[in-house]
């Protein structure tokens, strides 16, 4: 590398994008306890967080081109740190989805894609590779050391200082931005709105139909919302089927808008002839459903960790530390193999030990944890992870050339951060949704008094909430039950989450194996940057 100071700004822009997810996850119940919000409400703030930026990121990639780069780096950096204070500073959990999910996703959609653009800008040849595997490495990083940086400071602090330490990082790098250049040449021509209400809109309503599918059900509606009094579940199918199908629809249109733009001669939000780059297809596909997996692990073991076994924030930071060790480490590992393996047989072997450790995590979910299997499952989940993002980045970005290189760019902010959002909507569904279901079951073949057992039925008739499962007991003496039904209803409440986790690993075992099927056009053989666009 002959200059390092560019790299290292988009670093700590980069550490921090990546560190917010993480250190939010392992702090879920405390959270919980201190904004009186339950871990439903969480789970929607850590989708929409991720789904805003989804939403958004093709609007920041092509704002990128128009502006510039680096203003455009600067700008969504400043909305970013604003967004981090509204969150250090919330007192209830509508203030933290303004300020996190939606405030810090706007500003992060405008600084994703301009880091992979600025580091094509301001590097080339071998140094370029480097500064790719660097920006590469922080994010392992911050993956190792987000959940123990947020769990310590949670457990000893408070888990607001960790924003605040974001703001002090972005102002800093607002402050040094100066020091990257910005060689692009800007767009001039305007950019279409109605691509961006419509992708936006039709992503949403795919996400928000996954994340509510626990309480409105798939085809058949549970217990769809009412407005005025007026039960909506049109034609007696639920909501969630139909704002799927809606979003489908809004998808295929925004396609076919692009399309229309090429041939008129407009610049479209994405040439969505990319796509037929079958290489960028696949990729794309892999990362997605990569960090649909990440999304749905890091939702579901601090909750597994925390509201079954009663961890505190920093004991989970600790228990996932052997997946974040792992995948910094094959990280490594994977780019060394690069000189000898091709791309996809990185890949491949990646998908099949992220399919191996999943198991292994299953077999470890038990009432009192098999610590040192569920030690092994996650060293080898984040190798998993490893292998995959050793390659993906690089191989996304060396199948356009040099004038598309902003644009998949924004495309690989779109799939990581659709891939996080459906992760987390459909595992914590799954997670809610079957606790319920084991939760009901449990009681009814209970021996509980028939008085006890129709009081549960009524109480938890539109689901069930995630809570500690050590404080069911106290809670059950309150509503009245005496102490045997209590440590009663409290036993089957534990076996009902377990069932649930394990309900919710077999999704995550699932998606790796669908995945399998995205990597057929991963390269067998090293990739070559194109040198013109191939599209």
């Amino acid at each position: 590398m002959k200059k390092w100071a560019v790299v290292i700004v988009l670093g700590f822009a980069q550490f921090v994008m990546v560190l917010d997810g993480t250190v939010m996850n392992v702090s879920i119940s405390t959270v919980v306890v201190d904004l009186d919000t339950t871990v439903a409400a969480m789970q929607a703030a850590i989708t929409f967080y991720t789904l805003t930026m989804a939403a958004f990121m093709l609007l920041g990639a092509k704002l990128g081109d128009v502006w510039g780069r680096r203003r455009a780096f600067v700008i969504g950096s400043a909305v970013y740190a604003v967004g981090s204070l509204i969150t250090a500073l919330s007192p209830d959990i509508r203030v933290l989805f303004l300020g996190w999910s939606v405030i810090e996703g706007l500003g992060a959609v405008l600084v994703i894609p301009a880091i992979a653009a600025l580091i094509a800008d301001n590097y080339t040849g071998r140094d370029r590779v480097t500064a790719y595997a660097v920006i590469g490495a922080v994010s392992g990083a911050a993956v190792a050391a987000g959940p123990l940086i947020g769990g310590y400071v949670t457990t000893y602090f408070d888990w607001r200082y960790v924003f605040v330490g974001e703001v002090v990082i972005m102002i800093g790098v607002v402050a040094c931005a100066r020091l990257i250049a910005d060689t692009t040449a800007r767009q001039t021509a305007r950019i279409d709105l109605l691509s961006v209400v419509v992708s936006a809109v039709g992503l949403v309503c795919v996400v928000l139909g996954m994340l509510q599918s626990k309480t409105w059900g798939w085809i058949l509606p549970l217990y769809p919302p009412e407005v005025a009094g007026v039960t909506i579940a049109p034609f007696g199918i639920s909501p969630t089927a139909w704002l799927l199908a809606l979003g489908g629809v809004l998808i295929h249109l925004f396609f076919r808008r692009q399309r229309a733009l090429v041939r008129r001669g407009r610049a479209p939000l994405v040439h969505v002839e990319v796509f037929s780059i079958r290489r960028l297809r696949s990729g794309l596909s892999v990362l997605g459903a990569q960090y649909a997996v990440t999304a749905g692990l890091f939702f579901m073991v601090p909750v597994y960790l925390q509201m079954t076994l009663g961890l505190d924030a920093l004991e989970t930071g600790v228990k996932i530390f052997p997946l974040s060790v792992s995948l910094i480490l094959f990280s490594i590992v994977g780019t060394r193999l690069a000189s000898i393996w091709s791309p996809r047989r990185i890949v491949r072997g990646g998908q099949l030990l992220l399919v191996v450790s999943a198991v292994l995590l299953l077999s470890a979910v038990t009432v009192d944890l098999r610590s040192v299997l569920f030690g092994v499952g996650m060293f080898l989940a984040g190798s998993a992870l490893g292998l995959l993002a050793s390659q993906l980045g690089n191989v996304n970005m060396s199948s356009v050339g040099e004038d598309r290189t902003s644009e998949v760019g924004g495309l690989q902010g779109v799939f990581q951060n659709l891939g996080s959002s459906l992760g987390t909507a459909l595992i914590g569904s799954i997670l809610i949704g079957s606790l319920a279901t084991s939760f009901a079951g449990g009681v009814a073949a209970s021996q509980l008094p028939d008085d006890v057992r129709a009081v549960v039925s009524e109480q938890t008739e539109g689901g069930v909430t995630i809570i500690p499962a050590a404080d069911v007991t106290a809670i059950a003496e309150q509503a009245g039950l005496d102490t045997d039904d209590a440590d009663t209803l409290a036993t089957i409440y534990r076996d009902s989450q377990l069932s649930a986790l394990r309900v919710s690993l077999f999704g995550l075992i699932a998606i790796a194996l669908a995945s399998l099927l995205f990597s057929r056009g991963i390269p067998a053989d090293a990739p070559v940057r194109r040198k013109a666009t191939t599209a």
